[in-house]
């Protein structure tokens, strides 16, 4: 009996399978993890350069509009068409436009005007499109639901009430003279 105990106590039979057991669980998360914030990474990236390219239409005189509701939907269907990544674009980004006077420099604020998926049609914080000359700033704000909502390292990444992230980019600007 002691020897049938001392050989299954000594044996290495199985020992690569509790390694495994102990390190795959690590490995998971640095994939999940990688995954999430390079999803979220690639977006932000794109959002980005998509209101880069709109801003460059509307300080050039591109955008049109006959009212600011026109306007507003115009700029934003050019920053969703450049935006390839950014899922739901036109129902889930929101943009707010206002006018900055250079010497008062009255700031946006700091939180975002995001869209609130309870209330659909809330209208935007504030959005008018300025004139000749006029010091502007654009606020973009679009939301996505992470892949791995409880796992990995992009579990801190701030969120919603509602589990949403919220991906924010902003560009100022002054308008071209017609």
């Amino acid at each position: 009996m002691r020897r049938l105990l001392r050989r299954i106590l000594w044996a290495e039979d199985g020992s690569s399978t509790v390694e495994f057991v102990l390190m795959a669980p690590v490995f998971i998360l640095i994939f999940v993890s990688a995954f999430e914030v390079g999803a979220l990474m690639l977006r932000n990236v794109m959002l980005d350069r998509a209101l880069d390219i709109a801003v460059r239409d509307v300080r050039l005189g591109l955008v049109g509009g006959a009212d600011d509701e026109e306007y507003y939907d115009n700029l934003k269907e050019r920053i969703c068409d450049r935006a390839l990544v950014v899922p739901n674009c036109m129902s889930e980004l929101k943009l707010e436009m206002r006018r900055v006077h250079p010497v008062a420099m009255r700031l946006m604020p700091v939180d975002a005007d995001c869209v609130d998926r309870a209330e659909r049609g809330k209208p935007a914080r504030e959005f008018t499109h300025g004139g000749d000359h006029e010091l502007m700033i654009l606020r973009a704000c679009t939301l996505f639901d992470p892949f791995f909502p409880t796992g990995g390292l992009g579990s801190p990444i701030p969120r919603r009430s509602d589990g949403t992230y919220a991906l924010v980019s902003v560009s100022s600007f002054v308008i071209e003279p017609s």
